[in-house]
């Protein structure tokens, strides 16, 4: 077109060398792929071509066929996203033809399984399914669906139902015989997780007997409530304690018929703590606290905490009182005292340096039960 005389514009000039692909893209008769959504206000052109290519005035059917073929072409080149839509507007036409609303259908159920997409997959594959009982592709994507979720009952039910059609579909023989080995397998870890089950259900009876014959009170966790062993005891929780460097211990008896206790010590005027994973219920507090101060902690800059320095308490929150335990004793021995309540399978004693002045503020306003 000369300069000066009418027409786009946007024609005037020619192709630049440099660029000339990108240009020759964005103008419509050229274009090698579709926008997914076409805006007829900025795209004139691209809403001519699509009105003149689904013609208002066909039939469903043939406009259907239109987007099945579309939905194809995109399904080759593994734009699934573009073929679930060009599916979709195939299946909004409402043909008449349940025979190809069904392959609409099971096209569609196949890109949106290689979305991974498998619910909505599926879904397609049973109204195709319904549509055309004998339809085998339908049949297989429905398989193949239950696999990728997991239902390997029905997967085997989708196989048979194939096989009745065709004995010989070799890809219904195939997942036929992987969801049989599949399941097979999770009917056994099943089992063994049954087992597993019962045999932790009968070994945490058994320990919680120990607990209850030693006259072991336990509490439950938040609500604070006293709860004797007898009651409940499948609601009792013995988890370990979990701190930033959680050992996820518990307490458990050893061979010998012994509990071994997870225990915590505070330390309240320093904010630090101790844990002893296997606190054997018959060891002595003091034999503890020599091995933990034999050598004084980094934050004791004071070089307080000796163990003879050392008192140890144990506090009833219920009735804000301290009682002070006496480090010759041992673990069972304290835990056998008619106030003490081990929280959370972890008990917990509090230690201070005797006569400080933190302990003194630390214990006002409560009530001290002393040696």
């Amino acid at each position: 077109m000369a300069e000066g005389s009418g027409g786009n514009p946007r024609y005037r000039a020619p192709l630049h060398p440099e660029t000339w692909e990108e240009e020759l893209e964005a103008i419509p008769m050229f274009m090698k792929r579709c926008p997914a959504e076409i805006d007829a206000a900025r795209q004139p052109e691209l809403a001519c071509l699509q009105s003149l290519l689904f013609d208002e005035e066909q039939s469903p059917a043939e406009l259907a066929k239109m987007y099945k073929n579309e939905g194809n072409e995109y399904f080759r080149e593994r734009d699934y996203g573009r073929a679930v839509i060009a599916y979709t507007e195939g299946l909004k036409k409402n043909c008449e033809d349940p025979e190809l609303n069904a392959v609409l259908l099971t096209n569609r159920g196949a890109a949106q399984f290689y979305r991974g997409n498998y619910c909505s997959a599926l879904s397609d594959a049973i109204q195709a399914k319904k549509l055309k009982p004998s339809h085998l592709k339908a049949i297989v994507r429905g398989a193949l669906c239950h696999m990728e979720l997991k239902n390997f009952s029905e997967a085997i039910a989708w196989c048979e139902e194939g096989l009745r059609i065709d004995a010989k579909e070799k890809k219904l023989v195939e997942v036929r015989a992987k969801a049989d080995k599949l399941k097979r397998a999770e009917e056994r870890d099943a089992r063994k997780a049954k087992v597993m089950e019962k045999k932790e259900q009968c070994q945490k009876e058994i320990l919680l007997e120990a607990i209850k014959e030693r006259n072991i009170k336990l509490a439950l966790e938040p609500s604070g409530e006293e709860e004797d062993v007898a009651d409940g005891l499948a609601e009792i929780s013995l988890d370990g304690f979990h701190s930033d460097n959680a050992t996820g211990a518990k307490v458990y008896l050893d061979a010998d018929g012994n509990l071994n206790w997870p225990v915590l010590f505070l330390y309240p005027e320093h904010k630090q703590t101790d844990f002893i994973a296997a606190f054997h219920e018959n060891s002595r507090f003091i034999d503890h606290l020599m091995v933990m101060f034999a050598e004084l902690p980094p934050w004791d800059l004071e070089r307080k905490y000796l163990p003879s320095h050392l008192e140890l308490y144990f506090e009833d929150e219920e009735r804000a009182e301290m009682y002070e335990l006496n480090p010759e004793h041992t673990l069972l021995q304290v835990l056998q005292h008619e106030r003490y309540f081990v929280k959370v399978g972890t008990p917990t004693v509090l230690a201070f340096v005797k006569r400080s002045p933190f302990s003194k503020k630390y214990f006002s306003g409560k009530k001290v039960h002393r040696l």
